[in-house]
């Protein structure tokens, strides 16, 4: 990963947009996540449990999905705090495949307001082989 430079809100307008970012999920992360997580739900791990559920297979957590994106933006802003309010929507599953490649989630993000300095809203689109996986994300990030 590249080092970004850490913004300032006096030099920033809307429509910045942060270097684009690709991170690789396989198969051990969603059990590591989950471990860490105490999150021990089977569809994140086995392929037979979730496709009893009628999953494709073994699919990733909401939250390691958003927790990746929110790591592009405490990266970009220096400080594991920066992030101040956030939310979103998982409309399509991330299907983990068992193969050691598992898939490529790319995280773009974009200022789309100026709020009360120092803070600043920021539209993450989240996607796995183009398609969002992430819609309607509320993120307000506070800036030095």
């Amino acid at each position: 990963m590249s080092v970004l430079t850490i913004p300032r809100y006096d030099r920033l307008e809307p429509g910045f947009q942060l270097p684009r970012r690709t991170f690789q999920v396989r198969r051990e992360d969603l059990v590591r996540y989950g471990g860490a997580a105490r999150d021990y739900n089977a569809i994140h791990w086995d392929d037979r449990t979730a496709t009893e559920f009628g999953l494709p297979g073994p699919i990733a957590q909401g939250m390691l999905t958003m927790g990746l994106a929110l790591g592009h933006l405490v990266d970009w802003a220096g400080d594991p705090g920066a992030v101040v309010d956030f939310g979103g929507r998982f409309p399509r599953l991330v299907p983990v495949p068992n193969d050691g490649i598992g898939v490529e989630l790319t995280v773009e993000a974009t200022v789309v307001e100026k709020l009360e300095q120092p803070r600043v809203r920021v539209n993450l689109a989240v996607r796995l082989d183009g398609a969002k996986v992430l819609t309607m994300p509320r993120v307000v990030v506070a800036l030095r």
